[in-house]
């Protein structure tokens, strides 16, 4: 039986992030560039496509 008094136990799992999952499709010349490109900087995939999604971003603002 739990008290008052006793401190709450921590969740476990990632904590509660504002974002949102995105689904897309990609033919297989991009995943494997993708990939080597996740390789290469020791990233994984999902990690890969959001810097690359960003570094896009950033480029285009640039040249805007």
């Amino acid at each position: 039986m739990s008290t008052l008094n006793e401190p709450k136990k921590k969740r476990l799992g990632r904590p509660p992030v504002e974002s949102e999952q995105l689904r897309s499709r990609a033919e297989m010349p991009l995943v494997r560039a993708v990939d080597a490109w996740a390789g290469a900087n020791g990233v994984t995939r999902a990690e890969a496509i959001r810097r690359l999604i960003e570094l896009g971003l950033k480029a285009s603002e640039e040249h805007a």
